[in-house]
């Protein structure tokens, strides 16, 4: 924990609204819109947006009318940024359901009721498990939490037309112009690349229709970095070291095991892929390999990688879990009522919730399992794996921010454990797939929300919000948009039905975490799962804890990660690091070297807001299957490349030129 005396940017001793019901009822309204924008986007391209700078830009526009104050607005955000959460957590498992035909219906008589449920139990388990630790990493040093404070710019920017708002607003119309033009085709944000070195072997593959025998000695494909700012603003924020190690995982996945892998198994490749995955080309080909071989070895990993992030926040945690024991005891230390930012949910509030959400979590599984005491051992399983991958969750937002939350690889190793009990209590067929989809469901949405909530936590740790507040508000948005997120996947299902589609699963709507989720969950169930993939994983991670690697989580989780993301991530970093070292050359003095990370923190805020916000502009005109127009129909990525020029004379350059003189006074960091 932080050894230093934090001072919140609304001081504690200053009197000031924070609760209304129009910033309550403006949050809920844009959970359940961006909510239903991202599960839109998560169905069709596997992805989600950030929902917390859209709703901050939002909340903080129409409270002004109101003259809502800085602390409301983060409530609606707070709010607000919560539907995304449970959304991802949906698309990831509650598809899964139909595309096994464990749900071989999916209409509201059939589906609602269990969506819901699993929805809802996981959503208010994350906020909890969260309660319980919130502490001990909101005040953690060692976690920059990227996104935390890109938010918190935003609220502190919007209060005055001062210099900083307009660093920040600016690189927000810059963010969200780079990016619609690329979705526009000005250049083209992603590049995929092959690599041919030399010709040591032959493969057959099937290529479209046709069979091929490719040349395979050390041919390798990566990709360029993805020309997003909101990648490349986290990249900036976290810091080159961070950002290296995070990439390192995606070099090791695409420079050495992918080709390694079709290199050596040649002819049999196509024996550990599912039917139809590598048809297409080589770029297909090696997509296969990492999301069917290499993703489950990254798997591994990050189990090894979730308890060894645990371990190391044994003492931590330890501290925050004894003081709520102490204060259900009656023995803790008593609440400040004059600081509201020590006011928190009390721990037997907390504990109370739980017990009751573990009794629900017992009639939900005892609805799939049809068994009591099945239902109770799932039930317990889950609690406690549940609240290990939410505090993993939380530590990994406050490393890379929510956004780039490997939420879908907690799932799985979730899923992993479930379908292993499920087996060894002779639990099978498609019962024991729901059983075990239902646990993984829970797991998901318990572990997006508690990144989610652990990220307002440390907005309001930074503006100077009540956590007590910002937990009832979680609570109820959770509930909220748990009842209605339902409908948006049951219309996008049917109608894909009724344009002929097959619903989920299909290339209009292929809903690709959850597909994933129903081929594991039905290889364990049925005796068909590739463990060996798994177990070469968690000896990785080992091995990586024996070479004393900072964080083998980060590296796993750059493994499972997208190469274009990570790699822009780094590419992100590299900028923050040039800065630095060109401010050192220049010989700046710690208020220089202050004034301009603080200058170079809000422009890489506001260049990932504005991808943001442009974000759900996009997912509402694909909502509305509104076509945008094209610049180009082949655009070329080195004119994306001459952007990404651009944005690095932006982050480099302005904040060195920005220092200020050397006889100023330090500003505070805009890390705190």
């Amino acid at each position: 924990m932080s050894q230093k005396k934090h001072v919140p940017y609304v001081p504690i001793d200053r009197k000031m609204t924070e609760f209304s019901y129009f910033a309550v009822i403006l949050g809920l309204l844009m959970s359940v819109i961006l909510g239903a924008a991202n599960a839109y986007l998560g169905l069709k391209a596997g992805i989600t947006i950030a929902a917390t700078y859209p709703a901050a830009v939002i909340g903080m526009a129409l409270l002004r009318f109101k003259r809502g104050t800085i602390l409301e607005e983060n409530l609606a955000r707070t709010a607000g940024s919560i539907g995304e959460s449970i959304a991802a957590g949906a698309i990831f498992t509650i598809p899964a359901f139909v595309i096994s035909r464990a749900w071989p219906v999916f209409d509201i008589e059939h589906g609602y009721l269990k969506s819901t449920a699993l929805m809802l139990v996981g959503g208010v388990l994350g906020v909890l498990f969260v309660s319980l630790v919130r502490r001990v990493m909101v005040e953690d040093d060692d976690l920059p939490f990227p996104e935390s404070v890109a938010a918190a710019e935003i609220h502190k920017a919007g209060q005055s037309a001062s210099k900083a708002a307009k660093f920040l607003f600016i690189n927000m119309a810059t963010g969200a112009g780079v990016y619609i033009l690329g979705v526009m085709k000005l250049f083209e944000p992603d590049r995929n690349f092959l690599f041919h070195i030399g010709n040591l072997g032959h493969t057959t593959v099937k290529l479209g229709s046709e069979q091929k025998a490719l040349s395979v000695g050390g041919v390798t494909m990566a990709a360029a970095p993805t020309i997003s700012p909101a990648y490349i603003g986290v990249g900036y924020i976290i810091g080159p070291k961070l950002a290296a190690l995070n990439f390192s995982g995606g070099v090791l996945a695409w420079g050495f095991l992918i080709p390694m892998l079709i290199y050596f198994l040649g002819d049999d490749l196509q024996k550990f892929l599912p039917p139809g995955a590598a048809e297409g080309d080589w770029q297909a080909l090696a997509a296969a390999v990492w999301r069917y071989i290499v993703r489950p070895i990254a798997v591994g990993g990050m189990l090894v990688g979730a308890a060894n992030t645990l371990w190391k926040m044994r003492k931590n945690l330890s501290v925050g879990l004894g003081r709520a024991f102490a204060e259900l005891r009656g023995a803790g230390p008593a609440v400040d009522k004059e600081n509201r930012t020590e006011q928190y949910m009390s721990s037997k509030s907390v504990f109370g919730l739980i017990g009751l959400t573990f009794l629900a979590m017992i009639a939900v599984y005892y609805y799939f399992a049809g068994a009591i005491w099945i239902a109770t051992v799932a039930a317990v399983v889950m609690l406690i794996t549940g609240f290990f991958f939410a505090t993993v969750s939380g530590s990994l937002t406050g490393m890379i921010g929510s956004s780039n939350n490997p939420v879908s690889g907690l799932t799985l190793s979730t899923l992993l454990i479930a379908a292993l009990l499920m087996v060894s209590l002779g639990v099978g067929g498609p019962e024991g797939v729901a059983v075990v989809l239902a646990v993984a469901a829970v797991g998901c949405v318990s572990a997006a929300v508690a990144g989610e909530l652990l990220q307002d936590f440390k907005v309001g740790y930074i503006l100077g919000g009540t956590p007590r507040t910002i937990q009832w508000v979680e609570l109820l948005s959770v509930v909220v948009s748990s009842l209605v997120m339902f409908f948006p996947l049951m219309l996008l299902h049917q109608a894909n039905i009724k344009q002929g589609g097959i619903g989920f699963g299909d290339a209009k709507l292929p809903a690709p975490q959850s597909g994933l989720m129903a081929l594991i969950a039905q290889g364990i169930v049925g005796g068909d799962m590739a463990w060996p993939l798994v177990i070469m994983g968690i000896f990785m991670g080992l091995g990586m804890i024996m070479m004393q690697v900072r964080s083998p989580m980060l590296v796993s989780v750059g493994m499972y990660l997208p190469f274009a993301t990570t790699f822009a991530i780094y590419v992100g970093g590299l900028f923050r690091g040039i800065a630095d070292r060109i401010a050192a050359s220049k010989g700046h003095n710690e208020g220089q070297r202050a004034r301009s990370e603080n200058i170079g923190i809000l422009i890489a805020s506001g260049m990932i807001a504005g991808e943001g916000l442009m974000g759900l502009v996009v997912a509402g005109f694909a909502l509305g299957e509104i076509p945008l127009p094209e610049f180009f129909k082949e655009p070329s990525y080195f004119v994306g490349l001459g952007v990404l020029a651009l944005m690095a004379i932006n982050m480099i350059s302005v904040p060195i030129a920005n220092a200020g003189d050397p006889d100023e006074p330090a500003p505070p960091t805009a890390m705190m």
